[in-house]
């Protein structure tokens, strides 16, 4: 773990002011953040002398026939292979992982505005990253962050923008057919969150005639969009607001724009931990999983960090318990919702 990483926590940001000064911060350091020229993952479709070809057919039949995404994924490996040789193939200061982040995220992965100077990033995605790091370039520190907007996440892999995405970004059957997932390392499900005062008591009935804010290219949007198809969800809730990053909901929620945010629990808790004013309503209605997300063809890469996510669960002196202790315990709860999910992988992959 870092030492020299900051430590000062996020105490009540609950005010408008407030929010909103952090979020022109954001701009501003996404702004700033340096760029990295791309020299590609490599990777080819054919078979390798260890079945790797195999295993990508698999991975491709596998997503095309989606039933349970978080177990599309391929088995750890310490091999090496086109992906991880192009990253350590950069030289000089350019020798990074090049990772997207979110950096309003509070918890997992934000910028404290009570740190004063240049706030590091810091979090638990973030730990996860330097992690990674760690691993493929013998240094922690050999991460260069960017900071994406949710409905980025997905091009910035495609186009070689980033090497991976660590952003509590969830698995699911539709977005396997863009890029692949590394085994899951959080368990969340979406969630209500709205003002105390609200009369809303969920994702029920009382939805109705309320206007909902999401981000784009989230998926309690795709959720909330296929529910109100389905009839599961009150046909005049108003889904039309929608943001390019989650903190920009609790904004609108604080501002009386909207009436209620949707989003995963475990950001709606972090948001509820900002601003005492408002609250989960009602228990999560999905279950889903966060995984890192790499290009389709990074087999190598999927490998590996899925070997350093398992290293990362039994550690228990700085790993995955070590973090969510430090970042999640006081917003997610106790023991009972602190054990990562166990992966499950391709079969003869």
């Amino acid at each position: 773990m870092r030492a020299g990483r900051l430590r000062t926590g996020l105490k009540g940001w609950g005010g408008v002011g407030t929010m909103a000064f952090a979020c022109v911060l954001a701009v501003l350091a996404a702004l700033l953040l340096p760029m990295v020229p791309w020299h590609g993952t490599g990777g080819g479709g054919g078979a390798d002398d260890d079945g790797h070809g195999v295993a990508r057919g698999n991975q491709a039949r596998a997503a095309r026939e989606c039933t349970e995404p978080e177990k599309q994924t391929l088995a750890p490996s310490g091999d090496d292979g086109p992906a991880i040789d192009a990253i350590r193939a950069r030289e000089g200061e350019k020798r990074k992982l090049v990772v997207g982040v979110d950096q309003n995220s509070y918890r997992w992965g934000y910028r404290d505005p009570n740190s004063g100077g240049d706030a590091e990033l810091e979090g638990f995605d973030i730990d996860l990253a330097h992690r990674i790091a760690k691993d493929l370039l013998g240094d922690e520190d050999a991460v260069q962050f960017k900071a994406i907007p949710t409905d980025q996440r997905i091009p910035a892999i495609q186009d070689g923008r980033v090497d991976m995405v660590v952003r509590t970004m969830t698995i699911n059957c539709d977005r396997l057919e863009d890029v692949a997932f590394s085994a899951p390392y959080f368990r969340t499900g979406q969630q209500v969150l709205a003002p105390k005062s609200s009369k809303i008591t969920g994702y029920d009935g009382t939805l109705s005639g309320k206007e909902i804010c999401t981000a784009a290219g989230s998926t309690a949007l795709s959720t909330l969009e296929q529910d109100q198809k389905d009839g599961r969800l009150a046909a005049d809730a108003d889904l039309r607001t929608t943001v390019p990053n989650q903190l920009d909901c609790l904004v609108r929620l604080q501002l009386g724009e909207v009436d209620a945010v949707v989003t995963d629990g475990a950001l709606a808790a972090s948001q509820a931990a900002q601003d005492p004013t408002v609250e989960l309503k009602g228990d999560a209605f999905t279950t889903e999983y966060y995984g890192v997300a790499m290009k389709k063809d990074a087999d190598d890469l999927v490998r590996r960090v899925n070997r350093v996510l398992e290293e990362w669960r039994a550690d228990r002196a700085g790993g995955w318990q070590h973090s969510y202790e430090e970042w999640l315990s006081e917003t997610m709860g106790g023991a009972a919702k602190s054990l990562p999910p166990a992966p499950r992988y391709l079969r003869g992959s």
